[in-house]
C-alpha cells in the first residue's frame, strides 16, 4: 500500500497480494481514521461477498475466484467498541461480463486498487441491533 493525504482524502494504492479489508482496517487504525467513507475501483482474482437475509437473521457467503475487475467498491468507516469498523458493499465483473455484488469480507487484488478515502470529523459508534435486524446499527 501506498497513499498520499490531500485534505481530507486518502488517496492510495493497494498492490498485487493485498487484501483490501485487512489493509483498510490497519490504514484507518494507523492514520485514526474513525469516521468517513470509501471509494474504489481495480483488479481482483479472489472476493468473498455475502447477502444478509434479514428475515432469517442469517449471513450468507459465497466465494469467487478467477480473473474479476473491482467496477464499484463503496462503503462506510464508523467504530465499534472504539475500533474501526468497516462496513463495504462491492460490484465485481467477472470473464464472462456478468456481474455480481455484496457486502465485501474480503477481496485480494490481481493488479492494482484505487482508493479514497474520505475523512470526516467526529465519531459515530455501531450497536448490535439484537432485538430488531441483528445487524450492527449506527448509534448516534
Amino acid at each position: 500500500m501506498d497513499y498520499r493525504k490531500f485534505q481530507d482524502t486518502y488517496v492510495i494504492r493497494l498492490d498485487r497480494g493485498e487484501e483490501i479489508v485487512s489493509a483498510l482496517t490497519e490504514f484507518c487504525r494507523n492514520e485514526q481514521i474513525l469516521l468517513g467513507t470509501v471509494e474504489a475501483l481495480g483488479a481482483s482474482d479472489h472476493a468473498v461477498i455475502g447477502l444478509y437475509d434479514v428475515g432469517e437473521k442469517q449471513y450468507h457467503r459465497h466465494s469467487f475466484d478467477g480473473p474479476m475487475e473491482i467496477t464499484s467498491l463503496l462503503g462506510s468507516i464508523t467504530t465499534k467498541n472504539g475500533e474501526p469498523y468497516l462496513h463495504l458493499h462491492i460490484n465485481l465483473c467477472r470473464e464472462d461480463m456478468s456481474v455480481i455484488g455484496g457486502h465485501l469480507n474480503e477481496c485480494r487484488i490481481s493488479a492494482t486498487c484505487e482508493m479514497f478515502v474520505r475523512k470526516l470529523e467526529g465519531v459515530v459508534e455501531r450497536k448490535l441491533d439484537e432485538d430488531g435486524t441483528g445487524l450492527n446499527l449506527f448509534q448516534f
